[in-house]
């Protein structure tokens, strides 16, 4: 039968037997000192409190992502309520608008007055719901703040750039054109 290490020690001369008895009654009064299981209890506390934050987290990324979705229907249903409340009547319109939407080409019939307008940029097409209207810039750049997509068409005469090397600079774009 194996030796315990103490045993071992002793019977090498390395501890004497007075040093082997102080270590082995300290050894004993500190096991007395701890409760019994109390190791296990730690870890149980542990992985609980392990367990309690990981579910926080959790709950904290559930939280955020439950906000942002409440943010966006929020900011839709503005959206909406402004295109609703500020669209103009098109439904005396007899000229075909057209314009692009991606790389497809729409079209929408408007007055002679809104087309004006339109290429002026006093007037914006936004679209909601596979649906077209026409808003005033304002209600556009108000809508373009919210969502950018919502924005179809809004021309903006300030920011049009005339190319110095263009050879057709010169000449004036009939205001009667059809594409």
């Amino acid at each position: 039968m194996a030796k315990s290490l103490q045993e071992q020690l002793l019977g090498a001369g390395l501890v004497d037997k007075k040093r082997a008895q102080k270590i082995k009654t300290e050894k004993r009064k500190k096991a007395k000192q701890q409760p019994k299981g109390h190791k296990q209890e730690d870890e149980a506390k542990v992985l609980a409190k392990k367990a309690l934050e990981e579910k926080a987290a959790r709950d904290r990324a559930l939280n955020q992502q439950q906000k942002q979705q409440a943010e966006q229907k929020a900011i839709v249903a503005q959206i909406k309520q402004l295109i609703e409340v500020n669209k103009l009547d098109r439904s005396n319109g007899e000229l075909a608008y057209q314009f692009t939407e991606g790389s497809k080409v729409k079209q929408l019939m408007v007055t002679a007055e809104q087309k004006d307008q339109i290429a002026k940029g006093q007037i914006a097409i936004t679209k909601f719901s596979d649906s077209y209207e026409l808003v005033p810039s304002k209600v556009a750049e108000k809508i373009a703040e919210r969502n950018e997509d919502y924005v179809v068409v809004k021309f903006d005469k300030s920011k049009t750039e005339i190319d110095e090397d263009d050879p057709y600079a010169e000449y004036q774009i009939p205001d009667d054109l059809m594409w």
